[in-house]
């Protein structure tokens, strides 16, 4: 058995670097989105060798030439508004755990922040005055402030009462009064899903995580006509580019599109311009000239003049007869 400490970086090549994700398919049975990300972190390590070792330039060019595997990529899970009902009901708001979990349940699907922005939450990141808003620190150390609607002010400000804790304690404690852990979210998340799904027939064939409560709050954003550019910067996205996966998982704009659209069997109408003697008549009305009409030049037909009364013209100004 040879240790981790023994092998140099000439031992790490193309074809073992293949080997040990081919192993993580067929002999861990990781799918190839993990495989796929387990790339990314060797990519990211041949990138820094690349700077700090220049002698082995072409084993690190080979490697990071290794592609990602395609997978199927379906479309992201979200909660509509009855279901999202069903889940907040789900809590027994009789006993200090279940008026937490209602708390913390109400601020993710308002907010959308990621667990580890809930978890991180402390007392002194919640503003209920004017403006109220919540204070989180997300990915690369980015500082955000996220607004709050007046249920969940008035329910975070009764749950702060309940606290009285100091400004540094989590927002969200655990039985023993520290922060929760990514693990408890899931948990208690777990535990009132399986109460809602009793009461709202269409969460049975759902699956739910702490980041599908994220995906709902975008998906309701998106559904009441807010920009892409706002939605990502609510929840933290670098680009909005992040969020064309809710465009693609938006049933409700796709058939809006659908009925602007005119039914297979019906044939399509054809632009009608306005009748080209009739701004004949405006032109020679302001003008005073004589006019034939449309169809009154055919042989056979008697020639009509028509004279019509011009109006006062500035010196200058000359009309033109469209016919």
């Amino acid at each position: 058995m040879c240790l981790a400490s023994a092998f140099g970086l000439s031992d790490l090549d193309a074809p073992l670097i293949g080997a040990f994700l081919d192993h993580l398919e067929k002999d861990r049975g990781n799918s190839a989105r993990s495989r796929n990300v387990r790339l990314a972190a060797i990519h990211s390590f041949f990138r820094y060798a690349a700077l700090h070792e220049p002698g082995h330039a072409a084993l690190t060019q080979r490697v990071l030439a290794i592609p990602s595997k395609r997978h199927v990529r379906k479309l992201v899970g979200f909660l509509t508004r009855p279901e999202i009902d069903a889940l907040l009901a789900a809590p027994d708001r009789d006993c200090w755990g279940g008026r937490r979990d209602y708390v913390l349940l109400l601020l993710a699907v308002q907010t959308g922040l990621r667990v580890s922005e809930l978890i991180g939450l402390r007392t002194q990141d919640v503003v209920l005055g004017t403006g109220a808003h919540v204070r989180c620190e997300g990915k690369g150390r980015k500082e955000r402030c996220t607004p709050l609607r007046k249920e969940a002010v008035n329910v975070l400000r009764a749950w702060l009462r309940e606290r009285s804790a100091a400004p540094g304690a989590p927002l969200f404690p655990n039985a023993r009064g520290g922060a929760l852990s990514r693990d408890g979210v899931q948990y208690l998340l777990a535990k009132h899903f399986a109460i809602a799904r009793q009461r709202c027939p269409s969460l049975k064939k759902k699956r739910v995580s702490p980041h599908v409560l994220r995906h709902s709050t975008a998906m309701d954003l998106l559904q009441h006509g807010v920009d892409r550019s706002v939605i990502a910067l609510w929840l933290g996205h670098e680009s909005p580019e992040t969020t064309q996966i809710y465009l693609a998982a938006n049933l409700e704009m796709k058939q809006k599109a659908l009925a602007k659209s005119a039914p297979m069997n019906v044939r399509a109408g054809r632009f009608r311009p306005v009748a080209r003697h009739i701004v004949g008549d405006h032109h020679a009305r302001e003008s005073g000239q004589h006019f034939r009409r449309p169809g009154e030049g055919h042989p056979g037909a008697q020639p009509r003049q028509v004279f019509i009364q011009p109006r006062a013209q500035t010196p200058g100004q000359q009309f033109q007869l469209l016919i």
